[in-house]
């Protein structure tokens, strides 16, 4: 799948995502409960049906694990991340940095001041478009789509085809 695929799945469920949360007004648990149960009920029904039809499943979702090194790579990650955002607040928080804590204040701030405004769902469903508005447009810059701009300000699309 490439980068357009990624970005347009992420879009399609953070859309739901937003849904869900936004317009139902239901929580992030109902919706993590909703979409297991989605999930067990399709399984059971093709586990059924590939019973009925004896057709054999290559892998048994049994006995799917992850590695030990995987699963300590996977908490490292998390301790490195909450532990640099612990250092940068402990040292904006002592006052030693200035720059730091004005920046951490300001930040606060606006985030506070947007949390009044808006819904925390409505934020972050608008970080998801701007993500994936990101992604769109660095894969629209790939050498196979390029954007040329004339002086008069008309925008020329050029497609690069290969002979291969």
């Amino acid at each position: 799948m490439g980068e357009v695929g990624k970005a347009m799945g992420l879009l399609i469920s953070g859309t739901l995502v937003y849904y869900h949360c936004a317009y139902r007004n239901a929580t992030l648990l109902s919706l993590f409960s909703d979409v297991l149960i989605v999930l067990l009920c399709s399984l059971a029904i093709l586990g059924l049906l590939f019973r009925q039809l004896n057709v054999s499943v290559p892998v048994d979702p049994l006995e799917w694990q992850i590695s030990q090194d995987t699963a300590s790579n996977i908490v490292a990650r998390l301790a490195n991340t909450v532990g640099a955002a612990e250092a940068v607040l402990r040292v904006a928080a002592t006052g030693h940095d200035k720059r730091l804590f004005v920046k951490v204040v300001i930040c606060l701030y606006f985030l506070a001041a947007l949390g009044r405004l808006i819904s925390g769902v409505t934020v972050a469903y608008a970080g998801l478009c701007m993500f994936c508005l990101s992604m769109l447009c660095q894969n629209s810059q790939s050498p196979g789509n390029c954007v040329l701009k004339r002086a008069n300000g008309e925008v020329l699309e050029q497609e690069v085809h290969s002979d291969t």
